[in-house]
Formats: C-alpha cells, structure tokens, sequence
C-alpha cells in the first residue's frame, strides 16, 4: 500500500464541496438556524468519504491504477450507485408515510445524483493529479 496522497484529498473535498453548493445553493441552508454547525458537520464527513476514497487508491496501487485509470472512475463511482444511492433511496422508502413517500424518493434520486456526481468528480481529481 502507498501512502494516502492528503494533498490531492484536500483537493477533491474542495471539488465535492463546490459541487454540493451548485447542487443545493440555499435549500441547503436550514431555516432555524443552526447552519454553521450543520454545515460543518456535513464539510467533515465528507472530507472522511473523501479521505477514504484516498486510501482505497493508495492500497490499489500507483502501478495499477497508472495501468488501469478507469478504475479511478469505476470505484469511486461504484460506491455511490451501489451503497450510498441505494441507501438513499431506502431510507427514502422506509421512513416516509405514503403521503410523503414520492417527495422523499424524488429527493432521495436527487441525492443520489449529487453524490455520483460528486464521486465521480472525486475520483476525476485523484486520476488528474496522479
């Protein structure tokens, strides 16, 4: 395993982050108050998915993925259409009555478009700066 490349971590939080504020603008902004602080807690966890999508590489390998760079876009994008859209719309199905369940599965696919966009876009930084 090679040693996780921060630098370019750092790099694809910045894009992720930028790309969740074009998909989402000001609707991500909660009406009570308390923005900073959620904001905050959803900046952190996605520098985690970001970071961990960097040791995902790093144990792959720089000769194979300097071998085989569809990989950077197949296993990052892999992870969001199979664990995290289908959570998303799982969640979306579960946990709403039948009277909200089509606004929470059409925010549900909506979701799911930032985060394969914002995946893909992640694994595009790495592929670049690699």
């Amino acid at each position: 395993m090679g040693p996780v490349n921060w630098i370019v971590v750092v790099a694809a939080w910045v894009v992720a982050a930028l790309l969740g504020a074009a998909f989402y603008g000001r609707r991500a902004t909660p009406a009570g108050g308390g923005g900073l602080l959620l904001h905050g807690v959803a900046a952190l966890l996605l520098f985690a998915s970001c970071a961990m999508i960097g040791h995902m590489f790093a144990r792959v390998g720089e000769a194979t993925l300097q071998a085989k760079p569809w990989l950077y876009f197949m296993m990052s994008g892999g992870l969001a259409l199979t664990f995290i859209g289908p959570a998303l719309f799982i969640t979306a199905v579960r946990c709403m009555g039948a009277v909200r369940r089509m606004g929470a599965v059409r925010t549900a696919l909506y979701d799911w478009g930032y985060w394969l966009t914002a995946y893909l876009a992640i694994g595009g930084v790495f592929w670049v700066f690699e």
